[in-house]
């Protein structure tokens, strides 16, 4: 039997969870995109930490990090080429309490239910 999966720290989910090019057909095929998989890529490309800084918040091992965090860009890519619509839900994530967090996740700013 595998081992569970462990579930990823998220500081906020996406304020959209469609992206993509502004006109769609409808042949165009949509990239699903986890959550966490947006986490690495807000945590690692925007708020500028490093694969280890970025392993510590989300509460996972450095490797998963970096899979995760190629998993995202390869998809960004495919929808920057291809023109496809990226869909960002779903994954195995827990959105962390800001107030019992330690000082790591200083950087979180906003929070949205689904």
């Amino acid at each position: 039997m595998p081992r569970p999966r462990k579930w990823r720290n998220v500081c906020c989910l996406p304020e959209a969870n469609f992206h993509g090019p502004l006109e769609v057909s409808k042949r165009t095929e949509e990239i699903n995109m986890t959550v966490e998989e947006y986490e690495s890529i807000r945590l690692i490309d925007f708020e500028g930490l490093t694969q280890e800084e970025c392993a510590r918040q989300m509460n996972v091992a450095r490797a998963t990090v970096q899979k995760i965090y190629f998993d995202a860009r390869r998809k960004l890519a495919q929808s920057l080429v291809n023109g496809n619509v990226i869909h960002i839900q779903g994954g195995d994530y827990k959105l962390y309490d800001a107030c019992n967090s330690t000082e790591d996740f200083h950087r979180c700013h906003r929070h949205r239910n689904e």
